[in-house]
């Protein structure tokens, strides 16, 4: 059969996403990916290129991208639209509306998935802004971690491939660096190799830091082998350590059988520079998926949950108990994930990725001789797909990249027309291929339309919390210049602290506070200021005065709940931390029973509880049961709070740690 590309719609058990949190992301949720300051001895280690790209542009905040932390984990059957690439050899399953992820790779003569496809659709707190879910092939843009674009739509639409036949274009305006970028999945007749053209594009004056991993779940059990062209990997765990080891054999274990490790953990493999760059997972008989590239996609990574106990839960927690398990075989731009790459003003990074089946003998795969597998690996590959072909597809697809999309499959944010939009009337982006026109504007780019076009943002209708705020240069200078109504000032000093200024923030959100009707979310990022600050006394005073003036004035719809939710959480936190318990349990009580029935609060209850000196009912609450949706990756909380009432072993329902315990 000829390549076709059509529509579909696929049924899983999913738990509804929720609505954003309007409370902007003033700091980043954690610093779990990211070297231990005091780790002084391992950074002078490092390579020079590899310690500057780790030095560079680190996240200071989120925005303006906003966190999703309303989902729970009560699944029902929800339709999600696909787009379904297919060829006699190959099936390619895509999910536009949740980033573009392949979920589903299907070898049709072997009736083979060579993904790990997961059967649910169950988010969980692995973004960088909160909601992520496993499984298929994640397209991983912006900064350090899981994309913010892991549960949002993007943009698609067919174009011209380079065999005469179509391909389907994904694309968007990522968020966090200010950056277009397209992902071109192009499966020529009879071929067992999907192809995929990926361009990221900087069209601004300055340099902008890039990050690109694509991110390749697979399954995984006792006999899975991740291979790739090395000899060393640089190993990075939950300790936040990174440490060059040998490959295969380390510290007693052959660290390339995901299930030979307890605890979670990153292995980014050394590959030479003028090696094959690619990566595979083979199964016992030496069957899998392999994936490679153009040169320019340096990095590859093996992701192993391990065999303990917390690894095992994570597992389970993020899928189905009883279904098999998955690690994650990974490509990226630069050695680590821990790099961001410079890109200059009005440049662009290209390349070509090709993800298909490989055979190789089992008895050479799983031998002892490390070199004899790379070399059984790299031999089958260049048979099936020789070097030289990905090189011609990706310089055949290079004048592809360019032309417009045709019929429209999907549609993505508002925001990468915005700030087209902006830029057009500036001199004008040159972004052929990647169009962002004034249709897709919507309700939440509206007030920017205005402040750009009128020199204004326009006053709410009616009492609601702040939309998302624009934290690039160009939105702040028109900010400043803007009349200093209550809301601009809340928008200017969000800007302000995005951009490291601080004091002027502050002095922003005070003037603010003096005309606003509305005045909580004025006093939240005040509050967040003096915590930040080292003033935790005056921040709990903060967080209460914002909790109770959202009380008084606070609506009943999905946005006042995840608003009042979200503050109650970090006005409680505020609280304890400075001793003050019987405030903190003020607000609890405050809370529908809605909210305080979430596994969140009810862990949010145990800890007041303790605070409160009352350690049994803290217990019977642990002993009851509870589910904390939305618990982070690398949160220790569970394990913490346990400890702090029992020398009991922590039970296996909450134990999601993911490293070894201190000391």
């Amino acid at each position: 059969m000829a390549t076709s590309v059509r529509r579909a719609v696929l049924t899983l058990p999913a738990a509804p996403l929720g609505p954003e949190n309007p409370l902007p992301a003033l700091r980043p949720l954690d610093e779990t990916h990211s070297l231990d300051q005091y780790d002084e001895r391992a950074k002078r280690d490092l390579p020079r290129d590899m310690a500057r790209q780790i030095g560079y542009e680190p996240l200071r905040t989120l925005l303006p991208v906003r966190v999703l932390d309303g989902y729970g984990r009560d699944r029902e059957p929800t339709g999600f639209d696909t787009i379904v690439i297919e060829n006699d050899r190959l099936r390619a399953t895509v999910l536009p509306g949740l980033g573009g992820r392949i979920h589903s790779l299907h070898h049709k003569p072997t009736g083979r998935e060579l993904l790990y496809r997961n059967p649910v659709f169950q988010p969980a707190d692995f973004a960088l802004n909160g909601a992520w879910f496993s499984g298929g092939i994640e397209w991983n843009i912006g900064a350090t971690g899981h994309t913010t674009l892991s549960c949002a739509p993007v943009h698609a639409a067919l174009v011209p491939a380079p065999d005469g036949g179509e391909m389907v274009r994904l694309w968007e305006w990522e968020p966090l660096r200010g950056l277009p970028f397209q992902v071109d999945l192009w499966l020529p007749d009879d071929s067992d190799f999907l192809h995929v053209g990926v361009r990221i594009r900087n069209p601004h004056q300055g340099p902008a830091p890039v990050y690109w991993w694509s991110n390749i779940a697979v399954p995984e059990d006792e006999h899975t082998r991740v291979l790739a062209p090395a000899e060393e990997a640089w190993h990075f765990g939950y300790e936040r350590s990174l440490r060059r080891i040998p490959v295969p054999e380390h510290d007693g274990a052959d660290r390339t059988y995901p299930l030979r490790g307890e605890f979670p953990a990153d292995y980014f493999y050394e590959v030479p520079l003028d090696s094959r760059k690619w990566i595979t997972s083979l199964d016992a008989d030496g069957h899998g998926l392999v994936q490679t590239s153009t040169d320019t996609l340096r990095g590859r990574k093996l992701f192993l949950w391990g065999a303990g106990r917390g690894g095992r839960r994570w597992q389970r927690w993020l899928t189905e108990p009883g279904t098999p398990g998955y690690a994650e075989i990974q490509a990226g731009l630069a050695r680590t994930q821990l790099e961001h790459v410079k890109l200059e003003g009005h440049d662009d990074f290209s390349w070509l990725e090709s993800y298909g089946p490989l055979e190789a003998d089992p008895a050479v795969v799983h031998g002892a001789d490390w070199d004899a597998a790379r070399a059984e690996v790299a031999d089958r590959l260049e048979l099936a797909l020789p070097r030289a072909d990905v090189d011609a597809a990706y310089e055949a697809w290079l004048p592809y990249a360019d032309n417009e999309p045709g019929e429209r499959l999907a549609t993505g944010s508002g925001w990468g027309a915005l700030e087209v939009l902006r830029g057009e009337m500036r001199g004008g982006y040159q972004l052929h291929g990647t169009p962002f026109d004034e249709s897709m504007l919507g309700e939440q780019q509206a007030p920017w339309v205005e402040l750009f076009t009128q020199g204004t943002l326009p006053k709410p209708d009616g009492i609601v919390p702040p939309g998302p705020t624009l934290v690039a240069p160009h939105w702040r200078d028109m900010l400043e210049t803007a009349p200093a109504e209550p809301l601009t000032e809340y928008h200017l000093g969000v800007t302000q602290w995005h951009a490291g200024d601080l004091a002027q923030a502050v002095r922003s959100w005070e003037r603010g506070l003096k005309l606003a009707q509305s005045r909580w979310p004025l006093l939240r990022c005040l509050a967040v200021a003096d915590r930040e600050g080292g003033n935790p006394e005056r921040a709990a005073d903060q967080f209460a005065e914002a909790f109770d003036d959202l009380c008084r004035e606070r609506g009943d719809d999905e946005s006042w709940t995840a608003a009042t939710a979200s503050l109650a959480r970090e006005a409680i936190a505020a609280l304890l931390t400075v001793d003050r318990p019987l405030d903190a349990r003020r607000i609890f009580e405050r809370l529908s029973d809605g909210i305080r029935e979430r596994g969140r609060f009810r862990l949010i209850e145990a800890q007041l509880l303790v605070a409160e000196g009352e350690k049994a009912a803290a217990r019977a609450l642990f002993d009851a049961g509870f589910e904390v949706a939305d618990l982070r990756e690398g949160a220790e909380t569970l394990n913490e709070v346990w400890s702090s009432l029992t020398d009991d072993p922590l039970p296996e329902a909450y134990d999601y740690r993911m490293r070894p315990a201190a000391g």
